[in-house]
């Protein structure tokens, strides 16, 4: 009798494990499934975060929400739309251009360099570049159908994640206030104040980020100007693009630009001083610039922004590297208080170690209270 009720007990733990395991695997099916959504949802959840600054401000002028968001939304769309039509068409133009000139400036450069025209025969680099850009405009135009298909799927996404964005920034009270609620009624006050400033910190970066990247394209545009180098409004979007990747984004925007410098203008003076601007011009975006921008964001690590961004591009692409680095923000905001808290501890019991009076003990304390109750 024993025998049987035993096999009855493991036999029904055995049923609710496979079910548990099986619907396990089904939400994971499920998450897979929708993953674009939940990708494009976040992405738009970021922008929200990242205009709610703004959206506030008015609000705090006695503008409506509902206004104030209509407000915010109308004067990015038309300043999306208004950059789009002033730099659209010269850009396409230019970057046409460039790719069917590529073929004759690459054989201007190996002609005009003897080591490099030896090291590319050795080593067949040269062949390899001109067959790869002769083929570059007929490759263009053999998967023209296939870009109108993109383009109108990029599209389609875009008005989706528009509309996510405008309903998250409308609802984005509410949520934070449902997120406060999730926790328990004595922590409310303190997720609260966490709440508030893990949006704050979030919308200070993802906005700060954007106007690095544009002073970086801007320098860009105005010294190529200056210097005379073709095609310069492209390269300004990729370094501008560019720069918004962290750590090696920058790097990535300088040693495009100045190889295709050397390819269609002259090594001597241009290229040598486009290259040392961008020496020049990472030190100061590293030391003046980003930190003036940045000021009211978390401070991070170098290598804590090295690993979220190489994380985040690894699962996400592009994407994730541009979102990882506010992720990894949010941790240290939400993880900072814990920290402090334990430091003080630590001190508190080291003080009461040593046989110092009370005093210091309720120091310490008060300290890691106040700590506890500051999540910035």
């Amino acid at each position: 009798m024993t025998d049987q009720v035993s096999s009855r007990t493991v036999f029904r733990w055995a049923v609710v494990a496979g079910l548990g395991l099986l619907a396990v695997s089904l939400a994971a099916s499920a998450v897979f499934a929708i993953r674009g959504i939940l990708v494009l949802a976040l992405v738009a959840l970021f922008i929200a975060v990242s205009l709610d600054p703004a959206v506030r401000w008015l609000t705090r002028h006695r503008v409506r929400r509902s206004w104030a968001v209509g407000l915010i939304f109308a004067i990015a769309f038309l300043a999306v739309v208004g950059l789009g039509a002033a730099l659209m068409p010269p850009l396409i133009r230019q970057a046409a251009s460039l790719s069917a000139d590529l073929p004759g400036y690459i054989d201007r450069m190996v002609e005009q360099s003897k080591p490099l025209r030896e090291f590319g025969e050795r080593y067949g680099l040269v062949s390899y570049l001109q067959d790869l850009a002769k083929d570059l405009p007929g490759r263009i135009g053999a998967n023209v159908l296939g870009f109108v298909r993109s383009f109108f799927g990029a599209v389609f996404t875009a008005l989706t994640g528009i509309v996510l964005t405008i309903y998250f920034m409308a609802d984005l009270p509410r949520m934070r206030s449902g997120v406060v609620r999730l926790f328990p009624p004595p922590g409310r006050a303190h997720a609260r104040r966490t709440v508030d400033v893990v949006v704050d910190k979030v919308g200070a970066y993802m906005i700060g980020n954007i106007l690095i990247s544009l002073v970086a394209g801007i320098s860009t545009f105005a010294l190529l100007t200056v210097l005379g180098v073709p095609f310069a409004l492209p390269l300004a979007f990729v370094v501008a693009i560019t720069d918004l990747i962290p750590m090696i984004g920058a790097t990535l925007g300088a040693v495009i630009t100045v190889l295709v410098t050397v390819l269609v203008d002259d090594l001597w003076p241009t290229t040598v001083v486009v290259a040392i601007f961008f020496v020049l011009y990472q030190q100061m975006e590293n030391y003046l610039i980003a930190p003036r921008i940045l000021r009211n964001s978390v401070d991070l690590p170098a290598i804590a922004v090295l690993l979220a961004a190489l994380i985040g591009g690894t699962v996400l692409g592009l994407v994730g590297a541009l979102m990882a680095i506010p992720i990894a923000a949010v941790i240290k905001v939400l993880a900072s208080p814990k920290i402090r808290e334990m430091d003080a501890s630590e001190e508190a019991s080291a003080t009461a170690g040593e046989g110092v009076g009370p005093t210091a003990t309720e120091g310490a304390s008060q300290a890691a209270g106040e700590a506890a109750s500051d999540p910035g």
